[in-house]
């Protein structure tokens, strides 16, 4: 009956905005006030209560912490912004990839099964080779190509 409400067995769900700020300044050993400048500056944005009041979620402790530790080691706050933005963009960018190699899977998929039934088809012409069809090429992701240019 927990699950159905957004919490696991071990508490509430990690984007579950739940903490408010005392509980969250204690929960990163940050002052409350640290907590509110951050958030004005645009590098935490904690969920809000109906009547205005910060709620922070466990994404964002870990987020609070990592920018701690970030300013602890010395970067400045436009250097904890921009290498949060390059994270995420880094995130963003291995999930897109992610989508794409499972589209380009499917489409090498969906090949296969038109050149077996052309195959299979007594009367079709000739199905292209499939190492023509790029689609089709062995996967070569771990593979280096070396380009060397003519000389003649």
């Amino acid at each position: 009956m927990a699950a159905a409400h957004g919490r696991g067995p071990q508490g509430p769900a990690p984007d579950a905005a739940v903490y408010v700020i005392s509980v969250a300044a204690e929960l990163t050993g940050l002052h409350p006030q640290t907590l509110r400048t951050w958030e004005r500056l645009g590098l935490i944005t904690p969920g809000r209560t109906g009547g205005g009041g910060r709620r922070y979620s466990g994404h964002d402790i870990d987020l609070l912490r990592q920018i701690s530790d970030l300013t602890a080691s010395g970067i400045g706050l436009e250097g904890v912004r921009r290498i949060l933005d390059l994270e995420h963009r880094a995130a963003a960018l291995v999930q897109r990839n992610a989508e794409l190699q499972a589209e380009l899977e499917q489409t090498r998929e969906a090949l296969r099964q038109v050149l077996n039934r052309a195959a299979a088809t007594p009367a079709a012409p000739a199905p292209p080779t499939p190492g023509r069809l790029p689609v089709l090429r062995p996967d070569t992701s771990a593979s280096v190509v070396v380009w060397r240019r003519d000389r003649g």
